[in-house]
């Protein structure tokens, strides 16, 4: 092991109260996790000291140690080897875990049920990502005619459009998992919802729309139908659990769902679509502003998690998404605080943590910056936020908009539409200059520790 991280893994040991304390390690991208025998023997600000320690989240039982990314897996690897933990306890990075920036002090309500949620949806990101991506090499090689050949701009159609056409399905079989179904049903309940031969179907004078609703529509019903599959496992025989289950479950969610749940999924669709669109056009720089500012701290409650399907409802509906790149903003702003903080701060510690930090916030994980800077500060979130909110208002007026989902930051204008990058850019320049003059000029109290 290097020496770097042999001397993160020992600190870390003595702010948990040694070896013998630890009782599980995991970790995510940006962090170890882990779990105690007697908290009693965990020292906190230790910890938070200790040698390339970003910072430390308490949630729940379970200390979160921000270290970065693959310093992370490193990290836990080598815990694991000190402390003789078996290394199939040990949790390989996941993209959920990534996204899990709640601590017990902030966790707001329903914050819980808004994670589920978005657990629903985060496995598709690599989908949304690489097809997102091909769409538009796809579009720039229609508008310049860079391939004669029409049956490779076809295929590279289909490829790009193909996550968007059978979103809701992988959502009905990821949300039926999430909820205690089976994937199968799931995804079978919601590929009723998208059927063609609905629109053959008359209910109460009026024929059914395939795919009313959209993803709104598709969680109501695959969540419903989970709950009715549950009850059904607990009072049928177990001899008939295979055969009768499935069928009533089907047939019962079936009908609630063309006759209550799909209409009621439109209707919220329709009014968070007509919301969001018409509050950015008609709002324009003081609408991005508000929601760009608030989101960083919409993030430390949990409740940012509830946007994650109006994205996809946007992108299912439109095929643009406008408030992901107002919102990717936030990130930006907070890049522009640290670099001010890097600048002003003599704490030799503090420079270390945003030098390891600062690339991978320009490329859209804010985590390290978040929790091992701006707001153990205090006043560099408030900047922040006053550069997220300036690009927001940037990104607001030009309407910009996004065409596929799951990159933020820098990277997220590979998913523009190409004849706004240089708009988004334009944004993303401006949060950076605001929140670095917000946080230089608002000051922040320079810890004394000088130590490495």
């Amino acid at each position: 092991m290097s020496e770097k991280i042999r001397r993160i893994s020992e600190g870390i040991l003595e702010g948990v109260g040694g070896k013998e304390n630890l009782q599980s390690i995991t970790h995510c991208m940006t962090r170890v996790r882990v779990t105690l025998r007697d908290y009693g023997k965990y020292d906190k600000g230790k910890l938070e000291n200790s040698f390339g320690v970003m910072g430390v989240v308490e949630s729940n039982e379970q200390i979160q140690i921000i270290v970065g990314p693959s310093t992370a897996t490193k990290v836990t690897k080598t815990l694991g080897e000190i402390t003789g933990i078996e290394e199939d306890t040990l949790e390989l990075g996941n993209a959920a875990a990534v996204k899990q920036q709640v601590t017990t002090k902030y966790k707001a309500p329903f914050s819980d049920l808004l994670k589920k949620i978005a657990n629903i949806f985060i496995p598709l990101i690599p989908a949304f990502i690489g097809s997102g991506l091909i769409m538009g090499i796809n579009n720039i090689v229609k508008k310049f005619e860079l391939i004669s050949n029409a049956n490779i701009v076809g295929l590279l159609g289909i490829f790009a459009a193909a996550v968007f056409s059978y979103m809701a399905i992988m959502v009905g079989v990821n949300a039926a998992k999430e909820f205690g179904g089976s994937p199968a049903i799931g995804g079978l309940m919601a590929g009723i919802l998208i059927s063609p031969g609905l629109a053959d179907i008359i209910l109460f004078e009026k024929n059914l729309v395939p795919g009313r609703g959209g993803i709104i529509a598709v969680l109501l019903v695959v969540i419903f139908a989970s709950f009715v599959e549950r009850k059904f496992r607990e009072l049928v025989p177990e001899s008939l659990e295979l055969i009768i289950t499935p069928v009533l479950t089907i047939l019962i969610s079936g009908f609630v769902a063309v006759v209550v749940l799909q209409p009621i999924g439109g209707v919220i669709s329709d009014v968070i679509g007509a919301a969001v669109t018409g509050a950015i056009e008609n709002g324009g720089a003081l609408i991005g502003a508000a929601l760009a500012g608030t989101f960083l701290p919409l993030v430390m409650t949990g409740l940012h998690q509830g946007l994650t399907p109006i994205h996809a409802d946007l992108l299912a509906k439109t095929g643009v998404n406008t408030l992901l790149p107002i919102l990717a903003m936030a990130g930006c702003g907070q890049v522009g605080a640290a670099i001010a903080v890097y600048v002003k701060t003599k704490n030799i510690k503090i420079k270390k943590t945003i030098a390891s930090a600062l690339p991978v916030g320009i490329l859209g994980i804010g985590e390290p910056l978040i929790y091992g800077v701006t707001l153990p500060l205090g006043k560099p979130f408030l900047g922040a936020c006053i550069g997220g909110a300036a690009g927001g208002a940037v990104i607001a007026i030009f309407n910009v908009g996004s065409i596929s989902m799951g990159l933020s930051g820098l990277p997220l204008a590979t998913l523009i539409q190409s004849s706004q990058i240089l708009l988004y850019l334009i944004g993303v320049l401006s949060a950076y200059a605001v929140g670095f003059a917000a946080t230089y000029f608002l000051g922040f109290k320079d810890p004394e520790n000088y130590d490495v």
